[in-house]
């Protein structure tokens, strides 16, 4: 039901958090089903004009899940 890719990354972030999936995913859902985004409401990624002009390794765009991992320790 879910991509192989959002099963594999959600059961390393239970993991993380020791819990099973399952609860991982029905507490997601009913978060996001309890508080909905308002309709109309912007996207706040969006609305952000920072813009990062450093130095980016070069297999970013590709392996960027990988280099968010490292940083969520």
């Amino acid at each position: 039901m879910l991509p192989s890719e959002l099963h594999e990354k959600a059961t390393r972030y239970a993991a993380k958090r020791k819990v099973s999936l399952g609860h991982l995913l029905r507490t997601s859902l009913r978060e996001s089903l309890d508080h909905p985004a308002p309709a109309g409401q912007k996207d706040s990624l969006w609305q952000d004009d920072a813009v990062f002009r450093g130095r980016t390794p070069r297999d970013l765009a590709r392996h960027h899940d990988r280099y968010l991992e490292k940083e969520d320790v």
